[in-house]
């Protein structure tokens, strides 16, 4: 036996993830963690415009306000802990000043309609088939937060409660974007809350859901981001200090099955140059003021400028500024 590990190895998919092609991540923690891979290379990406949503019923919900471009209003806000928030969104999108929330929520909406409209892919993320009614309204929620918890109701989804709902929710994304392809994924993060049973129960279901919902459609498929962590990756040095949550490293792992899944060798290569321009960015030196670190601003500048002129669909506005401001600052 050459190996000790089951590891697992992916075909590629029918349709790629390049820079001319805009993705939207939308669903758990675990969507926030690839997508930001795919933003960090400059691809054209719109990551959870919702903020972290976990179960399929919010992540449905947020599709049809998207697609609709339905407008928030004061009455679709509440009051609690000094701050503004909605039910549909996560906590990110709160704040004291209930005009800024509906501003944020409202331009968010905007920028997803139009990105949605214009995208080629759609990745969703579920996290937990368990999500939470809001006893006054009964209302499902997004996200609770940290509202008492004997103003909700606590239910888990069934396998055809899932497929329904999605069923038709495929459909009016079709619709709206015919050339739209759409991947499903389970997040790998355990939601220990519910107990080793039923986390797993959850899990079970949402997989088994989806894969109810493949045989429908032609233009969706799966990506094992869940089995990945549970089978190839089956050790606890691939987690953080909670045991729940994959570390740098893991993710680093199944990006790296996403990019043999998704994205040709010709953009993984260009997206190295860009790499490499952003860690440039990130560094910091220990003496700004010196002749060496001026050549290492320059020199960057020269980068930028040459793959402008290579790769002219590149936005690199904002480290150009970087650099600039940089060489102003101390120069």
């Amino acid at each position: 036996m050459n190996s000790f590990r089951t590891e697992i190895f992916l075909k590629k998919s029918t349709f790629t993830v390049d820079y001319h092609k805009k993705s939207i991540f939308i669903g758990s923690c675990f969507t926030k963690n690839i997508g930001s891979k795919l933003l960090e290379n400059q691809f054209p990406v719109l990551i959870n415009p919702f903020g972290v949503l976990y179960n399929p019923l919010s992540v449905q919900k947020a599709l049809e306000i998207i697609i609709h471009k339905t407008e928030f209003t004061e009455n679709d806000l509440h009051f609690r802990n000094d701050k503004w928030f909605s039910f549909d969104h996560h906590s990110s999108f709160s704040a004291p000043d209930k005009k800024e929330v509906l501003k944020k929520i409202n331009s968010k909406i905007d920028e997803a309609h139009s990105f949605l409209k214009e995208a080629e892919s759609l990745f969703i993320t579920f996290g937990t088939s368990w999500y939470f009614k809001l006893q006054e309204t009964n209302q499902v929620v997004a996200n609770c937060h940290k509202l008492p918890s004997n103003l909700f109701n606590r239910k888990i989804l069934n396998i055809e409660e899932i497929v329904h709902s999605w069923e038709k929710m495929i459909t009016q994304l079709k619709e709206f974007n015919p050339k739209l392809k759409v991947v499903f994924t389970v997040s790998p993060i355990r939601h220990w809350k519910d107990g080793a049973v039923n986390n797993q129960l959850s899990k079970s279901i949402l997989i088994v859901a989806i894969h109810e919902i493949l045989k429908e459609f032609e233009h969706i498929s799966y990506f094992p981001s869940y089995e990945i962590m549970m089978d190839d990756l089956r050790d606890y040095r691939f987690y953080n200090d909670d045991f729940l949550h994959p570390n740098s490293q893991a993710i680093n792992y199944i990006w790296d099955k996403f990019k043999s899944a998704f994205i040709e060798e010709d953009t993984i290569q260009i997206s190295k140059q860009v790499q490499k321009i952003v860690k440039a960015v990130n560094h910091r030196p220990f003496h700004p003021k010196t002749n060496s670190y001026k050549d290492f601003l320059g020199s960057n500048l020269d980068k930028i400028k040459q793959l402008n002129i290579k790769y002219p669909f590149i936005d690199f506005h904002e480290e150009k500024l970087y650099f600039t401001e940089e060489i102003e600052k101390y120069f």
